[in-house]
């Protein structure tokens, strides 16, 4: 299951899909200009989120 957590404060949240119920996975999304943003998807094609917000900033999570 996809944990974010945020690096100020240490707050954690789990992910999953709320069509299925289906803990979402890592993965990245390669953009036109050739970065990489750092997703969660759900493994039965119902969608991707991008990462959480916490004290400001994007929350992280091991890929």
């Amino acid at each position: 299951m996809s944990t974010y957590e945020c690096e100020k404060c240490g707050m954690a949240v789990n992910a999953s899909c709320a069509k299925c119920d289906t803990p979402l996975i890592n993965d990245k999304l390669l953009l036109d200009n050739g970065k990489e943003v750092q997703i969660s998807k759900c493994p039965n094609e119902h969608g991707k989120i991008k990462s959480p917000l916490c004290c400001g900033q994007d929350m992280t999570c091991q890929i």
